[in-house]
C-alpha cells in the first residue's frame, strides 16, 4: 500500500470515529499536499454531494485554513455569515448545506499535516464534548503519522547500515533491530510492516558469521519462535528490562515475562543472557 493511500485510510477511520463519538452527520478532511501550503480535502463521510471533494484549502483561508495557520482548533456556528473567517469556500460549503462547522489541525512535530472537519446542517453551537472528540480523532491520526515517519526513518538507516566487525557498529545495528521489531506491530499498513520485518531479517542474517550459524538459525526457526517472542528477545538484547520492553511493545510486564520464558524454553536457555546468545547464534538476532 502506498504511503499516501495508507494515510488516507488513517484519515478515513478517524472521520468514522468522529461521527460515531459525536453524532455529527458530516465529517471530512485531508492532508497537506507535499511541498505546498494547502490541504486537499480527500476523505468525505456523510456528505450528500461531491462539492467538497478535492477542494484545496490554503493556509489562512476559510475555517480549515485558519486552523492550519493558527495550528489550533477553530469553529463557527454559521459558516456563511461568520465574521471570524474569510469566505473563499462558501459555494462548496453551501452546496453541501453545512452551517455549524469545526476544524481541527493534525499536527506532527510542530508541523500541520492535515485537517479534520465535523459539521451540522443547522446553525447551533458545537459544544466542548464535540470539540474534544474531534481533537481526540485528530490525535489518532497524528500518532499514526508519527509511527509511519519513525518507521521510514529507521528503514532508511537500516538500508544504509553496512555491517562492521567492530562492537560499536554492531551495537548500533542491534539497537536499530530492536527498535524496528518493537515498532512493527504498531504499523497498520501490512506492506510497510512486512518491509520492516524483512529488514529485521536481513540485519539478523548479516550477523550470522558462518554456515553453521545459519543452519542453527534454520533449526531455531523450526522450533517455532513466535513473532512476539522474538520481539521480546530483540528488546532484551538491547539491555531492556521487562518493564521497558513492555512499554516499547505496548504489552503488560507479565505478558513480556511469559513470552521471554517461552522463548528461553524453545532455545534451551536458562537465563535471559543465554536466550539472547542462543538467538544470535541461530541467526535470529544481529
Amino acid at each position: 500500500m502506498a504511503a499516501d493511500a495508507a494515510e488516507a485510510v488513517e484519515m478515513r477511520g478517524a472521520l468514522v470515529r468522529l461521527r460515531r463519538a459525536t453524532g455529527l452527520p458530516v465529517a471530512f478532511g485531508g492532508l497537506v499536499d507535499p511541498g505546498r501550503r494547502h490541504v486537499r480535502i480527500s476523505e468525505l463521510s456523510g456528505t450528500a454531494t461531491a462539492a467538497l471533494s478535492a477542494l484545496a484549502v490554503s493556509s489562512g483561508n476559510g475555517l480549515g485554513g485558519k486552523a492550519v495557520a493558527l495550528a489550533r482548533p477553530c469553529a463557527v456556528t454559521d459558516y456563511s455569515t461568520s465574521r471570524q473567517i474569510s469566505h473563499e469556500y462558501d459555494v462548496a460549503v453551501a452546496t453541501e448545506g453545512l452551517c455549524s462547522v469545526l476544524a481541527v489541525p493534525v499536527v506532527v512535530r510542530r508541523r500541520v499535516r492535515g485537517v479534520l472537519y465535523g459539521a451540522l446542517r443547522t446553525a447551533q453551537p458545537l459544544g466542548d464534548r464535540t470539540l474534544g472528540a474531534a481533537v481526540a480523532a485528530a490525535r489518532d491520526v497524528e500518532q499514526a503519522l508519527v509511527v509511519r515517519d519513525e518507521a521510514r526513518d529507521l528503514l532508511a538507516v537500516a538500508r544504509k547500515q553496512e555491517p562492521s566487525v567492530t562492537d560499536g557498529a554492531w551495537e548500533e545495528v542491534r539497537e536499530a533491530h530492536g527498535a524496528l521489531r518493537a515498532m512493527a506491530p504498531r504499523i497498520a499498513d501490512p506492506a510497510l510492516r512486512d518491509e520492516l520485518l524483512a529488514v529485521c531479517g536481513r540485519l539478523a542474517d548479516a550477523a550470522a558469521p558462518s554456515m553453521a550459524a545459519r543452519e542453527a538459525g534454520l533449526a531455531a526457526r523450526e522450533v517455532g519462535l513466535a513473532p512476539r517472542e522474538l520481539d521480546v528477545l530483540a528488546c532484551v538484547a538491547t539491555g531492556a528490562t521487562n518493564a521497558v520492553a513492555a512499554q516499547r511493545l505496548g504489552l503488560r510486564p507479565e505478558t513480556v515475562k511469559g513470552y521471554l520464558r517461552a522463548a528461553m524454553r524453545k532455545l534451551g536457555a536458562h537465563t535471559r543472557l543465554e536466550a539472547v546468545v542462543a538467538a544470535r547464534r541461530a541467526g535470529l538476532l544481529p
